[in-house]
């Protein structure tokens, strides 16, 4: 990108000086790494419901474990959520987040803490994700590993254990988190899709597929754990099946002006705003 952008630099120079009209001079965009915001969540519950997936049945699903919005079920409406309270510490999110219960042994394991991050990956202007917006990242049914891109394994930033598609064993005090990647292009008309993901699309190279042309916050859902003392990490399992299975769902029930806010004030002016807390 950098390569190219100074061989454009380098052609408009040289139309200048050979007398062509004159344009207006090229600005590289500035660097996308960092343009974050973040909302730190509690966990909340755990039901076998899915709004997305199965709404209006209860216990229809697998087991999920939700943070943020506190009131997360089957027959979340846009409307139950906005009234209800939540566990992340950024004013305004009240917006559901979950993903498939990890059992050990059988046996629950909640996530510590969960870390969910809005970033910027596109070039062209964010907008903030429309009100009741539903969104589907990584394949619940897959049985081999998924792109390291969408969904992964790690144990935190400050040990050396690489991104894995299996759980790693972490070492004594670090934390197994698992990452999930959501798409961050919208076909600006549909709020969900048949298969709940149709209606968005991963962008490449910074730029969004003409097909769904509307840039969005590009958010990556962080949920920390600890396994109970030993426990064989080949044997832990996420309720919608093996290791490999990583998913996880959003459904925007922000407070409306608090998100349009941050995307303006961080995201499209290239800042990173922090935790907020």
């Amino acid at each position: 990108m950098k390569a190219r952008t100074g061989l454009l630099l380098l052609a408009a120079v040289v139309a200048g000086l050979a007398g062509a009209t004159s344009a207006p001079a090229l600005r590289a965009a500035p660097p996308l790494a960092g343009v974050n915001f973040i909302s730190v969540c509690g966990f909340s519950h755990r039901a076998p419901d899915d709004p997305i997936l199965f709404p209006d049945y209860p216990n229809a699903s697998h087991d999920h474990s939700f943070v943020g919005n506190t009131t997360t079920n089957a027959t979340s409406t846009l409307g139950s959520l906005r009234a209800a309270a939540s566990t992340c510490r950024r004013r305004g999110d009240t917006a559901a987040y979950w993903m498939p219960t990890l059992l050990a042994a059988g046996m629950p394991v909640p996530p510590t803490a969960a870390a969910v991050y809005y970033r910027r990956l596109t070039t062209a202007k964010l907008r903030a994700f429309p009100p009741g917006l539903k969104i589907v990242a990584g394949n619940s049914h897959s049985l081999a590993p998924q792109s390291i891109l969408v969904t992964y394994w790690d144990c935190g930033d400050l040990v050396d254990v690489q991104r894995s598609s299996e759980i790693p064993n972490c070492p004594s005090g670090a934390s197994l988190r698992l990452h999930v990647n959501f798409p961050d292009c919208w076909d600006a008309k549909s709020l969900d899709s048949l298969d709940h993901q149709r209606h968005m699309a991963y962008s490449r190279a910074g730029r969004c597929p003409r097909d769904h042309p509307a840039a969005v916050p590009a958010i990556t859902v962080v949920y920390s754990y600890a396994l109970p003392d030993g426990t064989d990490p080949r044997e832990a399992v996420l309720a919608s099946g093996g290791q490999h299975s990583g998913h996880a769902d959003f459904i925007n029930s922000w407070e409306q002006p608090a998100l349009t806010r941050l995307v303006s004030n961080c995201l499209n002016r290239y800042r990173h705003c922090g935790t907020g807390s």
